[in-house]
């Protein structure tokens, strides 16, 4: 026994035609519902794994910028206890921590007894990179008071 369809395409040969065009538009369709449901999820996952990237370098130029304003501070302090300047021992030590730092970038300055600090880093994306955007950038920001021993801020 023939199923319907069968049975009204032998009776009607170009029906064929018009059931292969059904079934290449309705392919079609669901081909490019697919590419672009595809397509939005990648961009997601490149929102959120290169957004982590950003994060990541502003974290990091965070971190340094703290830290060579802490070694500021530090050797400043010392500087003071033996006498010496400490306004050039504190930038000294700044820009020395900041040369340690791997893929950072920064300047040092000081004013009115405070050690400013800026610092920059980068780095790549991992899906962005497909839409021209290859790097995400992270900036920082720090600053130390610099105090004689036995003062008050």
């Amino acid at each position: 026994m023939e199923s319907t369809t069968v049975a009204v395409l032998r009776r009607h040969p170009t029906a064929w035609v018009n059931v292969l065009l059904v079934v290449l538009i309705v392919g079609a369709a669901v081909s490019v519902f697919v590419l672009l449901i595809t397509t939005a999820m990648i961009l997601t996952a490149g929102l959120v794994i290169d957004g982590g990237q950003k994060v990541s370098a502003s974290s990091r130029a965070e971190s340094s910028a703290a830290g060579a304003a802490r070694a500021a501070g530090n050797a400043a302090a010392t500087q003071d206890l033996a006498g010496n300047d400490n306004a050039g021992a504190a930038v000294t030590a700044a820009k020395a921590f900041l040369a340690g730092e791997r893929d950072v970038t920064g300047s040092v300055s000081i004013s009115a007894g405070v050690v400013t600090v800026r610092t920059e880093t980068a780095s790549p994306t991992i899906f962005l990179s497909v839409i021209g955007i290859s790097e995400v950038r992270g900036v920082g920001y720090a600053q130390a008071n610099i105090v004689a021993t036995g003062q008050a801020r």
